[in-house]
């Protein structure tokens, strides 16, 4: 494995997270991070691909890998530009506002490592099966036409994995910021449209999207380490975002709302579901 990809995108990424970090501080606001996050993963598929273009002489599978930087771009401007106009103008982030109070003095240490480098961290971690693709082996005439049926499987679960993902992350994000819209609705619980189905549309929709760039790659992969290699990145968003950073910390906050209770045994938290079947997870 060449592992100057690797590091020319962790160069980029780390410029990145310290440019975002002057934002935040200027603004005193670190909720930048999350209008950065869809960004981030941009620069790791054009850092992918110019670095592809100019220092490589491997026969990449020009398909896979552009197909792949497409949907990357279509999903990182989309996410970031409605964070920005959902987030730019308001005050910050209730879990942000948390830390901030409770760092005390280190904030400003503790929002660097804790939350810039360590959100470029995982960047790097999740977008692997971006920069993997970039960087295999793969001549696509020599495959025999089994192996070739296989490729197009996996375009085609790969692609409807992506817009299954994109569909419930897209329409999730407009409906709850629609609702939210309305003041009539201050302090209630959105649970209409996609959210009938699941309680977290957005990040069910981001970690399907993460499979569907995952099956993508596979098409240029050459081992079983290989692939082990890049299921690590969708594993990685799709634990963070049940056990970390998105189900459990944002259920945590409505913890005693009635009306968020019995949305909880109504509907499914992340896979989405028929509504009323009695759902506890």
């Amino acid at each position: 494995m060449h592992y100057g990809l690797f590091l020319l995108s962790a160069a980029a990424i780390l410029v990145f997270q310290c440019l975002l970090f002057c934002i935040a501080l200027l603004k005193k606001n670190n909720g930048v991070a999350d209008i950065g996050w869809g960004i981030g993963f941009i620069i790791i598929a054009i850092v992918s691909d110019l670095y592809k273009d100019n220092a490589s002489n491997i026969d990449h599978d020009w398909v896979s890998q552009n197909v792949i930087l497409l949907l990357v771009i279509a999903w990182g401007l989309r996410l970031s530009l409605y964070l920005y106009v959902r987030n730019w103008s308001k005050p910050e982030d209730w879990r942000y506002a948390k830390w901030r109070q409770e760092w005390g003095k280190s904030f400003y240490v503790r929002s660097f490592l804790q939350v810039f480098i360590l959100q470029g961290f995982f960047m790097m971690v999740i977008g692997s099966p971006i920069i993997l693709s970039f960087q295999s082996i793969v001549n696509f005439q020599s495959h025999s036409y089994l192996s070739c049926y296989i490729i197009w499987s996996l375009y085609f679960l790969g692609i409807t994995f992506w817009l299954i993902g994109f569909f419930f992350q897209a329409v999730g994000d407009y409906q709850l910021y629609s609702f939210k819209k309305d003041t009539a609705n201050k302090g209630r619980i959105m649970r209409y449209g996609v959210w009938r189905y699941t309680r977290h549309p957005n990040y069910f929709g981001e970690a399907t999207m993460w499979w569907g760039i995952f099956l993508i790659s596979c098409v240029s992969v050459h081992s079983i380490l290989d692939i082990a290699l890049r299921v690590i990145g969708p594993a990685t968003i799709t634990f963070m975002l049940l056990r970390v950073s998105g189900v459990t910390m944002l259920e945590s906050k409505y913890k005693g709302n009635e009306e968020y209770e019995s949305y909880q045994k109504n509907t499914s938290s992340f896979l989405p579901m028929r509504p009323g079947g009695g759902h506890t997870d």
